[in-house]
């Protein structure tokens, strides 16, 4: 364990800086345009070539960037050789492909003096590239087997204090104490997390500027879905935040292939630091309560699934959706963010318990 700055423990490994890091150690000109030659170019050799001596400042490292070549069955005798193996328990799925590295560098845009927390860095291949751009990184990673193999392969950036390496559970992280504001989120997300990755960002601010996260294709889809397709975590992602799919990323893109396709998305949070909240916090828990309690039943008629979910009376029920401007035949999936804010407005504070 050690100190962070402002006096919170990080569960760090040894040799790691913990606690928040300063950001802009590399120098202008390292950006993520000239990652593409470092990183995707290791394609042709075993190890790519480092950093040039120019791109850090005096006394840092001289080549932080150490990127394995990459593709299926280099990233298959990398963790042969190192006694590894993909964990399926914790959902471990490698990027073995430097043209979706290239496009999730370009996309993720580090630059000098940006903070990124990077969520389940894996081999280190992607951390390499953000490093290559002058981006600080806080890097968390669950797997203690890789944790350690991160601390080796990037022990220059950790001495440089341009790396934070956690070894630990992102859903069990303070996350003010990991990084300071602002900053940016890039991850592979376990597909079995998604739902509470994306409520501990987006749920609470101090929220990231930027999220870039490499999803199970559907939940990219539903979460992105325009009405009519809609679902909670939707109506939940898209009242904090815009949300694109970025593009799409195949099978064959992961060593070993997962049984889903994937797709990498941006998301912007309206309000990061929560300084102009569109409800006060009792009043947005009444929003999800109610839009919870819509999409127990999804299938049914509005106004029907609202008079049996929810502590309150048809009619009351029916007057609000009259107010609001709904027609009680719609079902939840219908409804955009604005018209469940509307009618979250014209019930007012709901009586009772929370939905059953």
């Amino acid at each position: 364990m050690s100190e962070s700055s402002d006096g919170r423990l990080v569960d760090s490994l040894p040799g790691s800086v913990g606690g928040v890091v300063s950001g802009g150690s590399a120098a202008p000109g390292s950006v993520a345009g000239s990652v593409a030659g470092t990183v995707a170019g290791s394609v042709a050799g075993t190890v790519a070539g480092s950093v040039s001596p120019g791109s850090v400042p005096p006394g840092g490292p001289s080549s932080i960037l150490r990127t394995p070549r990459l593709d299926p069955l280099s990233v298959r005798r990398q963790l042969r050789d190192e006694g590894l193996r993909a964990r399926h328990s914790l959902s471990q799925n490698f990027l073995a492909d430097p043209d979706v590295l290239q496009s999730i560098l370009d996309l993720a845009a580090p630059e000098p003096g940006r903070r990124i927390l990077e969520v389940g860095p894996g081999l280190g291949i992607l951390t390499g590239g953000l490093l290559a751009g002058g981006a600080a990184v806080t890097a968390v990673e669950l797997d203690r087997r890789l944790a350690e193999r991160l601390s080796r392969l990037h022990a220059e950036a950790l001495d440089a204090g341009v790396l934070t390496l956690v070894q630990g559970d992102i859903l069990d992280q303070q996350i003010p104490g990991l990084v300071a504001p602002p900053y940016d989120v890039v991850a592979n997300v376990p597909y079995h997390i998604t739902s509470p990755i994306l409520h501990r960002f987006l749920g609470e601010p101090p929220r990231p500027e930027r999220l870039v996260l490499m999803l199970q294709r559907e939940v990219a889809q539903r979460i992105s879905a325009a009405p009519g397709a809609m679902s909670y975590l939707s109506v939940f992602v898209q009242y904090h935040a815009t949300v694109r799919i970025a593009f799409s990323v195949p099978r064959e893109a992961f060593e070993p292939a997962p049984d889903v396709e994937s797709a990498v998305v941006e998301i912007c949070p309206l309000d990061p630091l929560g300084t102009m909240p569109r409800l006060s916090r009792p009043d947005e828990d009444g929003l999800w309560r109610l839009v919870q309690a819509g999409f127990r039943e999804r299938r049914k008629k509005l106004h029907n699934v609202l008079s049996r979910r929810l502590p309150i009376s048809g009619a009351v029920v029916a007057q609000a959706l009259a107010v609001s401007g709904i027609d009680g035949d719609r079902r939840p999936q219908t409804l955009s963010v604005d018209e469940w804010l509307a009618l979250h407005a014209a019930l007012g504070a709901l009586p009772g318990p929370a939905a059953q």
